[in-house]
């Protein structure tokens, strides 16, 4: 590759590695010898995120999380990470169940009383809220406190989430300087010795960028799974498909995954 594919290739590569404090690395080469536990719904930027951890820990060095939460499409996801999980060959997984999310309630990922948007990209959320319905009160908080036991419990010296700032809904609990809080929330809540670094790798790039990342990477996209609210075919309407949609049209590729209807975003 040359001329201007080669720098673009290069920018979303220095993007990716300025986005997080974990080493820099050459490409294809193992330069963190921590092990890491990558938190993997099954969604395609967490599958980038297990790409990436693979290539700079090594493939023995990575462990999986996943997290169900009562959501509508918790059985797809938990086969996405399955697949996922199967593709890399990681044998070393914890899968946990958060239900008390349905209990809360407050979302409509999570409560059947609040409707998915469909084709409201950006509309907003309960009470006028600039933060939409599908939005899971404080849901990575809970997320990153198991991998933080579980980390702290192996071992492990790094934790990979694929939070996203850019081009996404807009969730509060996405943006860097809740990661950066978090970070010394472990410092203080953790044993001493106790050494974990909250990674996050694709945190300032565009869901495009992301994509063309994970094709540099051979992550399997094609079994990942972005739908809120159907597990057969992709719905092709709600946020989640609509960012996904757009971001596969940007990068130029077509999106792997079944949807129910010819759509665009």
């Amino acid at each position: 590759m040359s001329g201007p594919g080669r720098k673009k290739t290069q920018r979303i590569r220095g993007e990716v590695e300025a986005s997080s404090s974990a080493p820099r690395l050459k490409k294809g080469l193992m330069t963190d010898s921590r092990k890491a536990v990558v938190l993997l719904s099954g969604g395609m930027d967490s599958c980038v995120c297990t790409a990436i951890a693979r290539e700079r820990h090594g493939a023995s060095n990575v462990a999986l999380l996943h997290a169900g939460y009562g959501q509508r499409t918790q059985e797809r996801e938990r086969r996405a990470f399955e697949g996922i999980a199967d593709f890399y060959g990681v044998r070393e997984r914890l899968v946990v169940q958060l239900d008390h999310f349905r209990a809360i309630g407050g979302s409509a990922l999570t409560d059947k009383n609040i409707s998915v948007p469909e084709n409201e990209l950006g509309a907003p959320g309960l009470h006028g809220s600039a933060i939409p319905v599908t939005y899971v009160p404080f849901r990575n908080a809970h997320f990153l406190s198991v991998a933080v036991s579980w980390a702290e419990a192996i071992g492990a010296g790094a934790i990979y989430i694929g939070a996203v700032a850019e081009d996404s809904s807009g969730y509060p609990d996405c943006r860097p300087e809740y990661y950066r809080v978090f970070q010394e929330l472990i410092r203080v809540g953790t044993r001493p010795e106790t050494e974990i670094e909250i990674v996050t790798p694709v945190i300032t790039l565009k869901k495009s960028e992301i994509i063309r990342r994970g094709i540099e990477l051979g992550a399997p996209l094609q079994l990942t799974w972005s739908c809120y609210q159907n597990e057969d075919a992709a719905c092709g309407a709600c946020d989640s498909c609509l960012l996904r949609l757009r971001a596969f049209q940007e990068a130029g590729v077509p999106d792997p995954v079944p949807y129910r209807r010819a759509v665009s975003a």
